[in-house]
């Protein structure tokens, strides 16, 4: 990341990197590192994407930060799970920070990659209801905090399941068909 980038991504992170509830997600298993360094990163791909599909660079870059501000891991609690912990992350992002429309319908929309998987494969999470049409992302700055997760995500597992493949398939093929119109 270019200095200049860098001193812009601090500048907009500084708040929320500092925050003493923030930093407790350094407590937390995520894709086998902590939580605050999947954060991390998410939101300086998000920061990046956001420069290059000239994105509100603030708002991707903030709700790509607390996309997972949720406490525990997905199978601690109900509302930590797969397709319930952005509504539990964006409810935490805005007792603890100011949240604007974009930042808030962008961390409840980034698992919409899961959603797409659970319609195709009802069997994954069964226990778990999903609906397009709310899970969507409605902005461009909350496709790329979805396709920057996803991204991440990827990296971060270090091995190729079959799912993280399927899953990334199936988010290209629908960002073709949604963005052609």
């Amino acid at each position: 990341m270019k200095k200049e980038y860098k001193l812009e991504f601090n500048d907009i992170t500084k708040d929320i990197i500092n925050n003493e509830y923030f930093l407790k997600t350094k407590d937390d298993l995520h894709h086998g590192s902590s939580k605050y360094d999947h954060l991390v990163r998410v939101s300086k791909c998000s920061f990046m994407l956001g420069k290059m599909f000239k994105a509100d660079i603030k708002s991707v870059t903030r709700a790509a930060l607390l996309h997972d501000f949720f406490f525990g891991g997905r199978k601690d609690k109900n509302e930590n799970s797969y397709l319930n912990h952005p509504i539990t992350a964006a409810k935490n992002a805005k007792e603890y920070f100011y949240l604007n429309e974009i930042e808030e319908e962008a961390i409840k929309t980034h698992m919409f990659h899961h959603v797409i998987m659970k319609k195709i494969f009802p069997f994954l999470n069964r226990h778990e209801k999903a609906k397009i049409k709310e899970s969507k992302p409605k902005s461009k700055e909350g496709w790329i905090v979805c396709i920057s997760d996803l991204l991440v995500s990827i990296m971060e597992c270090q091995r190729f399941e079959f799912t993280y493949i399927a899953k990334l398939s199936c988010l290209v093929l629908i960002n073709i068909i949604f963005l052609r119109n």
